[in-house]
């Protein structure tokens, strides 16, 4: 049985390393190999990796915070493309109560305090049905700094419909009268997106999720819930519910 992390891709040295580390803590805890593929920017593609390794039953999980088109379309594409006949593809990262508790983790880090408005700021995205998603991890981190956090993206908004920039954000909440606002990242790694919080304006400004313990687990336990439902040959690629 094998392993295969699938990222976006990043030109970020920093982003790529992160998702490194990650599958090699998921081998450390799983005690197995996990294998790295990317589905843009850079590679190797998730179908030729699956391609590298035969009809060995492989259990493929999504590093992304939300199921939008790269993982409803790109992905299943992908796996297709490699002939691979073996395949389980486990639900993306996201949304999950584990990302919430990250989020919060880093936030306290960073120096929030409970009373500042925080902004909760991700990738961006068109897909609607990501956006729904979103919209619930914002209100589970709602619900643990005990007060309503705002949606931005980190995209330019006229690259993201949806919602406004993070740096609109942080302005119209020092408008309405917050007297500090910190942003919480939903995002995985360094990069271009994570910097752009930096200069949005908020007084804090959290980490990225990286390799915080929830990410780790939350990994570990997508693996491992897929196992638990494979059978030792499957003829057709799945898609866990």
């Amino acid at each position: 049985m094998g392993t295969l992390l699938v990222a976006h891709g990043t030109r970020s040295e920093h982003g790529v390393a992160m998702i490194g580390d990650l599958a090699a803590a998921m081998t450390d805890r799983l005690r197995e190999t996990v294998r790295v593929a990317f589905v843009d920017v850079l590679g190797p593609t998730p179908s030729e990796v699956l391609a590298q390794h035969g009809d060995e039953p492989t259990v493929v999980v999504p590093a992304f915070l939300s199921s939008g088109y790269h993982v409803r379309h790109d992905l299943p594409r992908e796996v297709a493309e490699s002939g691979h006949r073996s395949v389980t593809v486990t639900e993306a990262l996201g949304p999950s109560p584990e990302l919430a508790r990250a989020m919060l983790g880093r936030l306290l880090e960073s120096g929030w305090r409970r009373g500042d408005a925080v902004v909760m700021a991700a990738a961006g995205t068109r897909d609607v049905h990501a956006q729904g998603q979103l919209r619930r991890i914002a209100a589970a981190l709602s619900a643990l700094v005990g007060a309503r956090v705002s949606i931005a993206f980190a995209a330019p908004s006229q690259q993201s419909e949806g919602y406004p920039a993070v740096q609109e954000v942080v302005s119209r909440l020092r408008s309405d009268g917050a007297p500090s606002v910190a942003v919480a990242s939903y995002l995985l790694a360094e990069g271009l997106f994570q910097q752009r919080l930096r200069d949005s304006g908020a007084d804090v400004v959290a980490e990225p999720l990286g390799l915080h313990p929830s990410v780790v687990r939350l990994a570990c336990l997508r693996r491992s819930h897929a196992g638990l439902a494979i059978p030792a040959v499957r003829p057709a690629v799945e898609t866990l519910p």
